[in-house]
This record gives C-alpha cells, structure tokens and sequence, in this order.
C-alpha cells in the first residue's frame, strides 16, 4: 500500500500567509501540518512510500521538509517521494481529483491500495483503525459528525447504511440531512484507481476531491469509517490560529 499527500493548492484564502509558504507546511501546535498527517500514519503497515504531490512553486520546500523530517524520525519504515504536478498559479492547477489521477499515472499505482489524504487535513487520531476497518473494501472514506447543521453546509454531507455505506453524498447542502461530514482520508483500491480516468474523461469537477466519491457511490459501495477525537478545517487565518490554541493545549 502506498499513501498520497495532496498538498498541491495554492491557498488563497490565507494570503499573505501562502505567499510564500505552502498552507500544509504552516505551524501548528508546533508543528506543520503536514507533519500531524504523517505522524498519524506511523504504524500502519505494508505502507511502502508516501508521496507528496504539490506545486512549482512548492516542491523545493517540500523536499527540504521530508529530509529534515527523516532526519529527525531515523527509522520510519516508509520512504517519501516529492511530486511536482508542474503548476505554477490557480489558473492552471490541475485540482485535487487531477493531481491524484497525475500521481497515480505517473508512478503506475494502479496495481496497489492507495491511502489520500488532504495535506492540510488537521486530525488527531493514528490513520491504523481507519486503515484496518478500509482493507478489502473498494473504497473508504472517513467521516466526522460536526455536530452543527450550519456548519454542515461548508462540507460533504452523507447518510449511511447500517453497514456503513455511503446511500446520499450530497456537497454544500443548503438543506443538510444530519450533521455527518465526509473529509478528505480516502482509501481506493486498485479497482477504483482504474476509474479516476473515466470520472475526468467525462469533464467532471477535478478539484475537490468528495466529488469523486459523491460520484463513486452510485456505481461501488464506497464504505465510511467516524474519526473521533480532533478535526479541524483550516479556511481562515483565525481558523488557522484557534487550531494552534487547541493543538497546543492538547500537546502540554
């Protein structure tokens, strides 16, 4: 099993602190973000190579990070390759689904379980159970409860089966049916790798990587998995500085 970081946006809703700075390299809680993600994939097994896929922009930061990260980790059992998708602006990122299926064309991934997850994904919680409850399915994506019908409306809304799969996906709902939001941990099997091609072939949305989900589970059951503990979506500088208040509580 391989694992791919998305860490290819160019955040623009932080400026001027993404000017310069990839989001998913920004501090929290004393430490970048994308450091809570791969901390969280520490024992996971069979996991052979994490990669980061990003921007031109980014992808000389990206590298010094993994090696200053493998520096001070001697003996992660995964290595890390950095993927330049060749983007240099929004105008001409290839979004989120594009940089996945780039990715996956790119090193031959199809013939493995891949583990995406969104690089500015703040959660709390070790990715072993998630993985454990994912093996053998087609696909996995874990949900959190937010707990509040208006925040809802900023996320993926979903509705499970008893057995846990996906039966409505609806994005941004203006009339959402629970508090249950898919986020951005996905496990895709080799099957369904093989359909990111025809998702984008038929011009669907690139970007935003639930759309290729709340396309799948109309045509694969696509299983889901409640993270518990912390989850925190970073859209804002005072969203960025609550997460580090509440990171930093929980690091003391």
């Amino acid at each position: 099993m391989n694992a791919l970081i998305l860490a290819a946006g160019y955040a623009t809703r932080l400026y001027p602190l993404t000017l310069d700075k990839a989001k998913p390299l920004l501090p929290v809680g004393g430490k970048a973000i994308i450091e809570w993600v791969v901390d969280n994939l520490a024992g996971v097994g069979d996991l052979e190579t994490v990669y980061v896929v990003t921007n031109n922009k980014f992808a000389a930061h990206f590298e010094a990070w993994s090696e200053r990260y493998q520096s001070r980790k001697r003996g992660t059992q995964f290595k890390f390759k950095i993927i330049n998708d060749g983007s240099t602006s929004d105008d001409d990122k290839l979004g989120a689904i594009g940089d996945i299926n780039f990715v996956v064309t790119r090193e031959n991934l199809t013939q493995d379980n891949l583990l995406v997850i969104a690089g500015d994904n703040l959660f709390t919680e070790s990715l072993l159970n998630f993985v454990d409850c994912a093996r053998g399915t087609d696909a996995t994506v874990a949900v959190y409860d937010v707990g509040d019908t208006e925040a809802i409306k900023k996320y993926g809304n979903i509705t499970v089966d008893a057995e846990g799969i996906i039966t409505r996906f609806e994005e941004k709902p203006k009339k959402p049916q629970g508090t249950l939001a898919a986020i951005a941990i996905y496990y895709y099997s080799p099957a369904v790798l093989s359909l990111l091609t025809t998702y984008l072939a038929a011009g669907n949305n690139p970007d935003q990587p639930g759309r290729f989900v709340q396309w799948l589970y109309t045509r694969k059951p696509v299983k889901t998995f409640q993270i518990e503990g912390k989850w925190l979506d970073i859209g804002s500088k005072e969203t960025l500085e609550k997460a580090d208040e509440i990171l930093t509580k929980l690091k003391a």
